[in-house]
């Protein structure tokens, strides 16, 4: 296994800053950053852009065999959230009682590790998502 540290550093306004991009001509945000708007291609202009903090779970799912570094966290709850630009994203959710891990529930970013540790120390960190009253 390698340090994947330079792999965090080169993703840090992604993983750190939930930065995405918005296309300036449909108007459409997206997470993570798009090169190219999907939606008018060419003709699209995206900008960089900070996502909301905030947003609703749109589906979920609770993970109950995980990949390997996850395996000290199962069960956990994945969704998909609706930031309140429109922009979706896929996320852990923590921090939150399960009876409210529900569609619709209002949630916001929490900064999180995301990793064990590696063979050289590197903890790596990023966004998750709780559940708001």
């Amino acid at each position: 296994m390698q340090n994947i540290a330079p792999l965090n550093w080169r993703r840090f306004p992604e993983r750190y800053l939930l930065r995405g991009s918005y296309c300036e001509n449909c108007k459409q945000a997206f997470f993570p950053p798009r090169a190219i708007c999907p939606n008018c291609r060419r003709k699209g202009k995206l900008v960089s852009m900070e996502m909301p903090r905030t947003g609703k779970i749109i589906s979920y799912t609770k993970v109950y065999s995980p990949p390997e570094g996850f395996r000290n966290e199962a069960p956990y709850y994945l969704a998909i959230i609706e930031l309140e630009n429109g922009a979706r994203i896929l996320s852990q959710i923590v921090d939150s009682e399960p009876e409210k891990i529900k569609i619709g529930a209002k949630v916001r970013k929490v900064f999180r590790r995301i990793g064990e540790p590696d063979k050289y120390g590197t903890i790596t960190y990023g966004y998750k998502f709780k559940v708001i009253e």
